[in-house]
């Protein structure tokens, strides 16, 4: 007969349990730090993870070389009003489309739900404060992620692997400021505003969908919404769910373009390193909005 595993368990788990209970208050407080470090040991033997730790690197380096160059940006107008033009007008339609059904899908779903009690007056509120607080930074980060950051890094990864970077370096060109910096301040100036197009587009949709299909007064629907964005911030005079998303979008648009440029930046091998380095690019750029949300939602909300 096996035994189940509560009967393997519990034996090995009880002395632990007792140990503890009986090691001093200091050895108590440093057992979780030596776990931290022992798993960090065991990780650091593996390849992928040293890879990883040295990617981290040197993306923050250039995230560090990038903001010490920032003074460079008048010098570089003409490339930044390329890149503006390239993320935010060639983008515009992808993110007016996305947001203005996600925000029909919000109406609808939470419609739905809130008219088995009652309240389907409160669809505004939740379109509103749902749009603006993490709808529309996210759904306009993955946009900017899945186009603009895919063609940062494969325009960077395409010079890397034809050596032209080295030609920049050769002519003592500061590839971080001739190429890095405009980009990095393109999708920091044009996130934020795609973002009150996408929150815009949102709530105009999830009002329709709510006239139309849940039998919302469009008025009510409005006077809902515009009640969900009266509360000011303590810093600024600006509703503070619209101004957490803006800070939020400038963010993520850092984040994107940094990712990316790094990506492309250390991109080998021919053909096939530009598209490893376009996959990852949008990969991590998309994992590091979703961690980045977590930490400045409880940054601004708690």
């Amino acid at each position: 007969m096996i035994p189940a595993p509560q009967a393997l368990i519990v034996p090995v788990m009880t002395p632990l349990a007792q140990l503890l209970a009986a090691a001093p208050g200091w050895l108590a407080d440093a057992l979780p730090f030596a776990f931290v470090a022992g798993l960090v040991y065991v990780l650091m033997q593996a390849s992928w993870f040293r890879a990883t730790v040295v990617e981290m690197g040197s993306t923050l380096e250039l995230a560090a070389a990038t903001a010490m160059r920032l003074h460079h940006l008048p010098r570089r107008s003409r490339w930044l009003m390329e890149q503006l033009f390239a993320a935010g007008v060639r983008n515009m339609h992808v993110v007016l489309l996305v947001g203005l059904f996600m925000g029909m899908i919000v109406s609808l779903q939470t419609g739905i739900e809130l008219s088995r009690f009652g309240q389907q007056d409160q669809i505004g509120t939740i379109v509103a404060a749902s749009m603006t607080r993490e709808m529309g930074p996210f759904i306009t980060s993955v946009v900017l992620a899945a186009t603009t950051g895919s063609a940062l890094a494969a325009e960077l990864g395409t010079m890397s692997v034809s050596d032209e970077l080295s030609a920049l370096e050769v002519m003592s060109v500061d590839r971080t400021s001739f190429l890095v910096v405009p980009r990095v301040a393109a999708l920091m100036i044009i996130a934020p505003v795609l973002t009150i197009l996408c929150d815009t587009i949102g709530i105009v949709g999830g009002g329709f969908v709510a006239s139309s299909q849940l039998g919302v007064p469009l008025a009510q629907y409005t006077e809902s919404a515009l009640d969900a964005l009266q509360e000011k911030g303590a810093l600024i005079p600006v509703p503070m769910d619209v101004y957490s998303g803006l800070f939020k979008s400038v963010i993520f648009g850092g984040l994107i373009a940094i990712i990316s440029c790094a990506s492309g930046l250390v991109a080998r091998g021919g053909a096939l390193g530009v598209g490893r380095a376009t996959s990852r690019a949008v990969r991590d750029s998309i994992i590091a909005v979703i961690v980045a949300n977590y930490f400045l939602t409880w940054f601004l909300y708690r």
